[in-house]
């Protein structure tokens, strides 16, 4: 059954079980109006107010969360995702992005991160789009104002895996952000990737 909303469409839509040992039921997001569309997991819900265009999380892991980007076509004027250089480039400037957005003013605060995996492909709508990977840890000391330096033990906060999907249409870059810890991305890598695979920049109607 398909659900028409205004601006956007939610269809299901189920992968095959010969793909996947467990099924997995995805729901279909389209965005007539802003021009995109991907598949999410059935389960997951829609988080208004979270500052992107749209926002969904694993109810039951509330560290797992999609959301999507667009830039504003007033102040850039993109033709391809190109624009951004190759993807080795585009890979250091989504990390750069992400290590902006959690810079943390707490003392102790430190951040190890890295970019794991970049490339671009191109997708059955014609399209160009880059696939980024990074990995960002966060520790803090468990006594920061401690003078001894013994006494301030850093501990592991969190470990998170980053995916981006980055295409350009309408004059927009679009990003797709899939935000998982690195322990649940070990057990559901396919079907994150199935996420990744399914996004979509469209074209706009006039």
């Amino acid at each position: 059954m398909t659900l028409i909303l205004s601006s956007f469409v939610l269809s299901n839509y189920e992968l095959p079980k010969v793909a996947y040992a467990q099924s997995v039921e995805f729901r279909e997001y389209i965005d007539t109006f802003d021009g995109y569309s991907f598949m999410y997991p059935r389960n997951w819900i829609q988080v208004r107010g979270a500052g992107a265009d749209i926002f969904f999380r694993d109810p039951l892991v509330l560290d797992e969360n999609l959301s999507v980007e667009i830039s504003s076509p007033s102040s850039s004027k993109y033709k391809s995702v190109k624009d951004l250089g190759p993807p080795e480039e585009a890979g250091k400037g989504v990390l750069k992005q992400y290590l902006t957005e959690f810079m943390s003013t707490r003392l102790g605060v430190r951040r190890e991160s890295s970019v794991l995996s970049t490339s671009s492909r191109v997708a059955d709508d014609g399209k160009l789009y880059y696939d980024v990977e990074v990995n960002i840890k966060s520790y803090a000391n468990n006594n920061e104002l401690a003078v001894m330096p013994q006494d301030r033990v850093a501990r592991l906060e969190w470990d998170r895996r980053y995916l981006s999907v980055l295409g350009v249409e309408n004059n927009c870059l679009y990003e797709l952000r899939i935000q998982t810890p690195e322990k649940v991305f070990v057990q559901e890598e396919s079907d994150i990737r199935a996420i990744m695979n399914s996004f979509r920049a469209n074209k706009i109607a006039a």
